[in-house]
């Protein structure tokens, strides 16, 4: 008949130190927390626990005026090279589309821009309708473009700007 040995019963086996503190330390601080009783809450302490705290706001920074001009000066440029590679769809008004993207993101800049986390949706929709506005060509794509530049550059661009003039 085979033995059968219940691991529940069995008695615990030592287990090597790989640290300095012994396994007797471990051991005894292990059966104090086992023999300290549950702490419960009364009604009252936990009543005073669920009351809800009034959340505070994270009020950020106002927009940097010479941040928001050089950012845009490096939008443009970028924008510029980016949108010269569509040729057949901007053709002669490649400076125009550049200029009404520029013009839209420099407001948003001075006015909204408050550093990371601050990067709104509506400059860009903005470019979009002031683009169609204007019956300008490839409305959609220089708004796209102008996004994706915004989402990789601005944020990093504003955390290098700060930590310079910060040293």
């Amino acid at each position: 008949m085979a033995s059968f040995c219940n691991p529940i019963l069995r008695p615990p086996t030592a287990i090597p130190a790989k640290n300095p503190i012994s396994n007797g330390a471990i051991l005894r601080t292990a059966s104090l927390i086992l023999r300290t009783p549950p702490f419960f809450l009364t009604a009252k302490a936990l009543s005073k626990s669920l009351k809800a705290t009034p959340s505070q706001k994270y009020v950020y920074p106002d927009p940097i005026p010479e941040f928001a001009a050089a950012e845009t000066q490096k939008f443009k440029a970028e924008l510029l090279k980016k949108l010269s590679k569509e040729k057949d769809t901007f053709g002669a008004d490649l400076q125009t589309v550049v200029s009404v993207c520029a013009e839209v993101f420099s407001e948003f800049l001075h006015k909204d821009y408050g550093g990371p986390g601050t990067l709104l949706i509506e400059p860009f929709t903005n470019m979009m309708v002031a683009l169609k506005e204007k019956n300008l060509p490839g409305a959609p794509l220089a708004a796209r473009a102008s996004l994706l530049w915004a989402q990789n550059h601005v944020d990093w661009d504003w955390e290098i700007w700060n930590a310079k003039s910060h040293k």
